[in-house]
């Protein structure tokens, strides 16, 4: 077939009376921002600020979704898997946010003549690598935050108290920083620990050998040397912080068990801003539950949004429990980011309209 052809094709996919667009997981109410009257004068849009899981309602989501030509996604935050778009009739375009989308099967979209779109990940105002500037200050925010229990004092004086709670904040100059992974993410947290707090800093992932461990130090900006490769026993046996930054995928879930948990000092912090499943989350909430390790930092969460009734939300966490912080996966909810986004799923919003074939094909 022809590239011309081809195209053809794919513009024959995209309806050119579109009409029914929904905006889904529109938590910080921003399609009213970005979306432009042109696009509105052609479509119908329907934002919704609530999540439906289908591994929690499938039916629910399906009924939802049914009337829909255009579906608008925020990141993973709701999962588009083979089963739900089997049974949406009128969906041809998915439109996200970012490079990639793990929970959308673009396999069963593709089988279906359903174009997929992304939007660049690299804005022109850009401070740091895409995607990595936000969620290393995210981890590091967390960090500070746990070790000087910000949070907690933060509590006790808006309740009217003052000094007295226990465990005292913790020094973190000259500790043991451990990453779960070295990729870009971890090695610029890397360098925040070393230069920053003058930390020793060890990694461990499945393949990382130590020559990519100097590369990656080098990357940064980091003497070669500086990060040691070391095994996952030594790691969990021997670091202060463990600061988790792999990849979601079928070897890397679970890939922090329970044994490894076990092994971490009682004065150890653990921060999870990759994916929940990378931990064993009830084996990480367990060791917490028995105030097993200093505390915990967590972004991110098998199951989100939280259940109201999740032990990350109902436990009342604090001596003689772990110190635990949690977030709303909001590691990469930052302004800049998320705006940048936005503005380029609006273009593509324009363009769908128009019956024309998206930017950032995902395929």
């Amino acid at each position: 077939m022809t590239r011309a052809a081809i195209l053809s094709s794919l513009r024959n996919n995209i309806s050119t009376t579109m009409s029914r667009i929904a905006v889904l997981d529109d938590y910080n109410d921003l399609a009213a921002k970005y979306v432009t009257d042109a696009v509105r004068s052609k479509a119908e849009i329907t934002v919704f600020q609530d999540t439906i899981l289908p591994s929690i309602d499938e039916p629910a989501l399906i009924a939802r979704l049914k009337p829909f030509d255009v579906l608008v996604t925020m990141r993973e935050r709701t999962p588009l898997p083979r089963s739900v778009i089997a049974a949406l009739p009128n969906l041809r375009t998915i439109l996200t946010t970012g490079t990639i989308n793990r929970g959308i099967d673009t396999e069963a979209a593709k089988e279906r003549g359903i174009v997929v779109a992304g939007t660049s990940w690299v804005p022109a105002r850009a401070r740091a690598p895409p995607g990595v500037g936000v969620t290393v200050q995210h981890t590091w925010a967390l960090i500070l935050a746990l070790a000087t229990n910000i949070p907690r004092d933060n509590a006790l004086v808006t309740d009217g108290k003052w000094l007295g709670a226990n465990p005292l904040n913790t020094n973190i100059f000259g500790l043991t920083l451990g990453l779960v992974g070295l990729g870009n993410l971890g090695s610029q947290v890397a360098k925040i620990g070393g230069l920053g707090f003058g930390q020793k800093i060890i990694a461990w992932s499945t393949n990382l050998t130590q020559d990519k461990a100097d590369e990656q130090a080098e990357k940064v900006g980091l003497p070669k040397g500086s990060i040691t490769a070391v095994s996952k026993d030594e790691l969990f046996s021997t670091a202060d912080i463990v600061s988790v930054h792999l990849v979601l995928s079928e070897r890397s879930r679970g890939i922090v068990g329970a044994e490894d948990l076990a092994k971490l000092k009682p004065t150890a912090f653990i921060v999870n801003t990759a994916r929940g499943p990378i931990i064993d989350e009830d084996a990480l909430i367990d060791v917490l539950d028995k105030g097993k390790i200093r505390g915990a930092a967590i972004d991110v969460f098998g199951t989100e949004p939280l259940p109201l009734d999740s032990r990350w939300r109902t436990t009342k966490w604090g001596a003689p429990r772990s110190e635990v912080i949690v977030t709303p996966h909001s590691g990469y909810s930052y302004d800049d980011q998320i705006g940048w986004m936005w503005e380029r799923t609006a273009e593509n919003l324009a363009l769908v309209v128009e019956g024309k074939e998206p930017q950032w094909r995902i395929v």
